[in-house]
């Protein structure tokens, strides 16, 4: 029997029943078990919801993630409006086969139509590049409450996704985000 062809939902964290959430989190934990950057943690888990979720499902089965966060980032001091992707990922007996790439087609619709930016932290650059996201060349700061903090480590992980809306921006310039528990980024 062939498999189904897959299937994209796309839900506010609120309307996730509670077997998504918990299929999602299952599949995000498995898929960052063994990561070279780290596993993915609980403030992983919390810095994904609150937005808008993509789940890819074959035959039943939530095979693959990715949520789109607001957040505020400002660069060269100007506030935009950002979709912020969190949590990106494949189950691991799933990966290779286009499920990572239909997903973040799909987000990259949502930020174009909906943000300012789309930016995102990554150490999977080439995976983002192809599908027309662009490297920020320019450093990186966290907007903590004692001030402006840099973030060295982030610089050239960090990659951004121009919208119909995104105003003329020099990919060197400084960028910065809001602060929060965990990974800033």
């Amino acid at each position: 029997m062939d498999a189904s062809e897959p299937s994209i939902k796309r839900a506010l964290t609120r309307d996730l029943t509670q077997s998504e959430v918990d299929e999602i989190r299952d599949l995000l934990f498995a898929a960052f078990a063994d990561d070279e950057h780290g596993a993915f943690t609980e403030e992983d888990w919390q810095h994904s919801i609150g937005g808008t979720h993509f789940l890819l499902s074959v035959d039943g089965r939530s095979v693959c993630h990715a949520s789109v966060v607001d957040r505020e980032l400002h660069v060269a001091g100007r506030p935009l409006r950002t979709g912020y992707v969190e949590a990106v990922a494949t189950a691991p007996g799933d990966q290779r086969r286009g499920y990572g790439s239909a997903v973040m087609r799909e987000v990259n619709e949502h930020i174009s139509r909906s943000c300012e930016l789309g930016a995102l932290g990554t150490g999977s650059q080439g995976f983002y590049e192809r599908l027309g996201w662009q490297i920020w060349r320019g450093p990186t700061y966290v907007r903590a409450p004692g001030g402006d903090q840099r973030t060295a480590d982030e610089d050239g992980y960090i990659l951004v996704l121009a919208t119909p809306t995104t105003p003329p921006l020099a990919l060197d310039a400084p960028i910065s985000c809001d602060w929060r528990e965990g990974d800033v980024w």
